[in-house]
């Protein structure tokens, strides 16, 4: 795996881990001394930030590791798979949250309006979680890494989060209507919950392989056009490795023609497709007679052309 990129992810992943750290204990102290359990959920999420920071760096560890035997196309997935986690504990954060939020409201007891200290410290969460979540795209754009720009989408999430807590707790200073901080809390946790759901989709499409863009299809495609000598490319199978993509193909020659000339297409078709198609960890480019049509009902399921 690249050094470069593995750096990229560390560096993020330390920015993360001490800003988040810092917030979620402003947060989570302030909350408990102003009276204000929509702060200390908004510290909560924080917290898990703080996880997930942790967990990036191990990741970016993992991944730097060069492929091997048992894992001949290298450690990458270790990534997606953390991406993953990482839903999982956005939701049980989220759920945790409401349950809490929906028990003070519920309760026998009216529950307080929170302190003026509460506002306060929110303004400097959504300041320092906007900083935090720009530190985050741009590095995942940098190193093309979907676990960090999961980590900023939940970061911009945050921001909507401490801005409706700003909103909420100063409505509910302001008018002493203790239990809005309560009903707050609950769409904190919501939002969470969604967040979670929508980045476990994401992960989900690349642990199984798939793709919604025909984008980098049309580009492979494209690419073989350029190559004299190439017929019916079919069977094209295109998956991401930790931002990276793995791609199969199958291109038809002039039956007649010698393997050495087929083999220099074939390598023609690899450097068209590297120059189309940016981050290619890898391609396997399969000849075949041109001709034999029968066979391919035989075949694994692959893109064609005519299919995207």
């Amino acid at each position: 795996m690249d050094t470069n990129r593995t750096k990229l992810i560390k560096t993020a992943s330390l920015i993360a881990l001490f800003g988040n750290a810092i917030l979620a204990i402003l947060k989570i102290v302030v909350g408990f001394l102003a009276g204000s359990l929509a702060v200390v959920g908004d510290g909560i999420d924080s917290s898990t930030d703080v996880i997930i920071a942790m967990m990036s760096l191990v990741v970016a560890g993992i991944i730097a590791r060069p492929a091997d035997a048992e894992h001949p196309w290298g450690h990458g997935r270790a990534e997606t798979i953390a991406t993953t986690i990482l839903a999982f504990i956005l939701f049980f954060a989220g759920g945790q949250l409401i349950i809490r939020a929906l028990s003070s409201i519920f309760s026998s007891s009216i529950p307080e309006a929170p302190g003026p200290l509460a506002l306060a410290v929110t303004g400097f969460s959504i300041i320092g979680k906007f900083c935090l979540a720009w530190s985050q795209y741009y590095f995942g754009k940098r190193a093309d890494s979907a676990m960090l720009r999961a980590n900023g989408k939940n970061m911009v999430g945050d921001v909507v989060i401490s801005s409706g807590v700003l909103i909420g707790v100063g409505i509910s200073i302001v008018f002493k209507i203790g239990i809005l901080d309560s009903i707050v809390a609950v769409l904190v946790g919501l939002w969470v919950i969604r967040a979670s759901v929508s980045i476990f989709l994401e992960a989900n499409m690349e642990l199984m392989d798939g793709s919604s863009d025909t984008a980098p299809y049309t580009a492979v495609f494209n690419a073989v056009r350029t190559v004299p000598g190439t017929i019916n490319p079919h069977r094209t199978r295109m998956r991401r490795i930790a931002g990276l993509w793995d791609i199969d193909i199958d291109i038809e020659v002039d039956p007649e023609m010698k393997v050495r000339d087929a083999h220099h297409i074939a390598c023609q078709v690899e450097r068209a497709i590297k120059d189309s198609v940016e981050g290619v960890y890898d391609i396997v480019v399969h000849i075949e007679p041109a001709g034999e049509e029968d066979k391919h009902a035989q075949e694994q399921f692959g893109l064609r052309e005519s299919q995207i």
